[in-house]
């Protein structure tokens, strides 16, 4: 019964090379992608910290993102 599954009647080898190959492929897509954030993130965070004070507290009270960005930085420092 599960060796009828994991064969699939001589098809299983290309059914479960793909779907690991699909499984591999989001991982990497995932991996760069949360890379390019954290990078975006740090220009993000060095811009925030030359502009000027009033400019500073301005975007910090208007943008929910800029907030959630610098509690992560934060709980990562």
């Amino acid at each position: 019964m599960m060796s009828n599954f994991i064969f699939m009647n001589g098809y299983g080898i290309f059914v479960w090379s793909s779907f690991g190959l699909v499984l591999i492929s989001g991982f990497i897509l995932f991996l760069k992608t949360r890379k390019t954030l954290k990078k975006y993130e740090k220009e993000f965070l060095l811009e925030l910290q030359t502009l000027p004070e009033a400019k500073k507290k301005h975007v910090l009270e208007n943008s929910k993102i800029a907030n959630k960005i610098l509690v992560e930085n934060s709980k990562t420092n």
